[in-house]
């Protein structure tokens, strides 16, 4: 019994000193494109301008990300441990909305090269 308060006030003390993570919200991932084989213009067009919606709210996420990136590190002060931890976090919080922005990218450019080949044939 000893040992489940111990674990639990080091899991509760481990929480509070983690920085929490709340305030900018990952942009949802745009359906999947339409098939540039198939699709019609007007289902392409859809299909662009939803991810180039996306394309600006990563463009959002990123930029709050450093706001908030920046104010815990301020928070943080001389703690160096903390400042590693946040910046360690907001790198990886950074980078998977990067990879997951140029793999939708790669997607829709694939698709309009389709479709730009099926309006030449």
């Amino acid at each position: 019994m000893k040992a489940r308060i111990l674990a639990l006030a080091a899991v509760c003390a481990s929480a509070m000193a983690a920085p929490t993570w709340a305030d900018c919200v990952y942009p949802k991932t745009p359906d999947s494109p339409p098939n540039g084989s198939t699709a019609t213009e007007t289902e392409m067009v859809a299909g662009v301008t939803a991810f180039k919606k996306y394309n600006a709210d990563v463009t959002a996420y990123l930029d709050c990300l450093d706001t908030e990136t920046n104010a815990r590190i301020t928070e943080a002060g001389d703690k160096a441990d903390q400042v590693k931890q946040i910046k360690a976090m907001s790198n990886k919080k950074h980078n998977a909305a990067i990879d997951e922005l140029e793999a939708r990218a790669a997607e829709i450019n694939s698709q309009v090269r389709a479709f730009k080949a099926k309006q030449k044939s």
